[in-house]
């Protein structure tokens, strides 16, 4: 009993469920350490599966966020790249038992279940245990227009409210056609039952697709909260404090600290889609022949690319912090795969980009920043033949060093655009004035109830 007669604080217990992938876990986990730092009233169970809690189940994280597990849906994720139809019938089939019978264990009781919109079943879940469910959605709301739209069965409509008529054009029959049907079924039964859920929150700034967000509150019925850039930035400190003193085991950070500003370009395409080993070798070889500084994280294949660049003008690392390093004020430009999270941290840090996307929804991002917010340039010039044939070093070489030349005046156009859309994804999260602050705290109010 509490002798003082005050009434117990109510703690607002959000299950977060993220679809099992990096590109997913990441946001939904980064939007979670704002929803607790923002009211000490929030716990978060944060559920992976058992193989995604070995990969990051020792990350650092708020007291009142913790890991819990369900069963693997395949047994490793190799599988997933292997064959994307069997690992998406897998989650839509096997996730959904486990993690109601962790509901059933759960202390307190859940309030909120936090879940990635591809999980369809989620909603009805809720639904049926009478659980708010806040349905979040890890792309842009561009993607998701262009869903909606199939969803109407509209596949040869040249208009979405928001979406530029050259990206619909160029994204939509393409889109249709990559997509393996019986995925593309689930993920429209998946937006056919959005309605049932009690909101949606998206990783997006407002003011970076007012138009599309617009449009999609005057469709849906319920409350839409827009709380992006859902990336670490809480854990960068400001771009022009100095950074040596901090934990860099690759040495990366002091070697960037050695170089001009603006002058080296960033390379990462992901931690999922493949790149063929040729393309690769194309792009040690045109690197090498550019003279151009560049830091470029490769995974799996570090040391062969160091012998292939050679020489003393770039870094091979096998990973690094994306966001630190694109804030830091020697690197000057971003060769990407563009996926959403890559973009916002992009902007975030204030880089252009060469967009080289590797599947269907970065080509949307890579349109979303080269053709509307014209802050890129395309690596493949044929829009038609994204993921096919090679990029030659000589292309490549060319291609770098003009993106690279700060300056001609298409480079200084670029820059400042960049600048300008920087400075909005900033403002977005001041504390009290910005518009992803005020859509947190009205989350918190709304949907946590506390």
């Amino acid at each position: 009993m509490d002798s003082t007669g005050a009434q117990p604080t109510k703690v607002c217990h959000v299950v977060a469920m993220p679809y099992p992938g990096r590109g997913h876990i990441n946001p939904m986990m980064n939007l979670c350490k704002v929803l607790v730092s923002k009211n000490k009233n929030i716990l978060v169970t944060f559920v992976v599966t058992e193989e995604w809690l070995s990969l990051i189940g020792s990350e650092a994280k708020p007291d009142n966020i913790r890991f819990s597990s369900i069963p693997n849906v395949v047994p490793s994720e190799r599988v997933r790249a292997a064959n994307m139809t069997a690992f998406f019938d897998a989650v839509m089939s096997q996730m959904e038992a486990p993690f109601e019978r962790l509901l059933d264990r759960l202390e307190p009781p859940p309030s909120v279940i936090l879940a990635d919109t591809y999980l369809l079943w989620a909603v009805g879940l809720g639904n049926r245990r009478n659980i708010r469910v806040s349905s979040f959605w890890p792309m842009s709301a561009s993607m998701f227009s262009i869903f909606q739209h199939l969803v109407k069965g509209k596949e040869r409509e040249d208009y979405i409210p928001g979406v530029s008529s050259t990206r619909l054009i160029i994204d939509l029959p393409i889109f249709i056609a990559g997509i393996n049907p019986q995925v593309l079924q689930h993920i429209l039964d998946t937006f056919s039952r959005l309605p049932k859920a009690q909101c949606l929150t998206f990783p997006s700034t407002y003011e970076l697709e007012h138009q599309i967000i617009d449009a999609l509150r005057a469709e849906f019925s319920i409350p839409i909260y827009t709380i992006g850039p859902v990336i670490p930035y809480f854990q960068v400190e400001d771009k022009l404090s100095p950074s040596t003193h901090q934990a860099d085991p690759l040495n990366y950070i002091e070697w960037l600290d050695c170089q001009p500003p603006n002058s080296v370009l960033y390379i990462s395409f992901g931690s999922f889609m493949p790149v063929c080993s040729a393309q690769m070798d194309e792009m040690a070889a045109g690197l090498k022949k550019s003279e151009v500084r560049f830091l470029w994280v490769a995974r799996g294949e570090t040391e062969r690319l160091k012998e292939e660049c050679g020489g003393d003008k770039g870094l091979v690392v096998p990973w690094c912090e994306q966001l630190r390093v694109l804030c830091h004020d020697s690197v000057g430009g971003f060769l990407s795969h563009c996926g959403w999270n890559s973009i916002q941290e992009g902007i975030f840090g204030g880089v252009p980009f060469l967009a080289l996307p590797l599947n269907i929804e970065q080509r949307s991002n890579a349109n979303l920043a080269v053709e509307d917010w014209k802050v890129g340039w395309r690596v493949k010039k044929d829009v038609d033949n994204v993921g096919k044939g090679l990029v030659k070093r000589e292309e490549i070489a060319d291609l770098v060093k003009g993106f690279m030349d700060f300056k001609s005046d298409e480079g200084k156009e670029m820059r400042g655009r960049v600048r300008e859309l920087q400075k909005i994804s900033h403002d977005a999260i001041a504390q009290g004035t910005g518009s992803s602050e005020a859509n947190i705290n009205a989350f918190i109010r709304d949907v946590c109830q506390c």
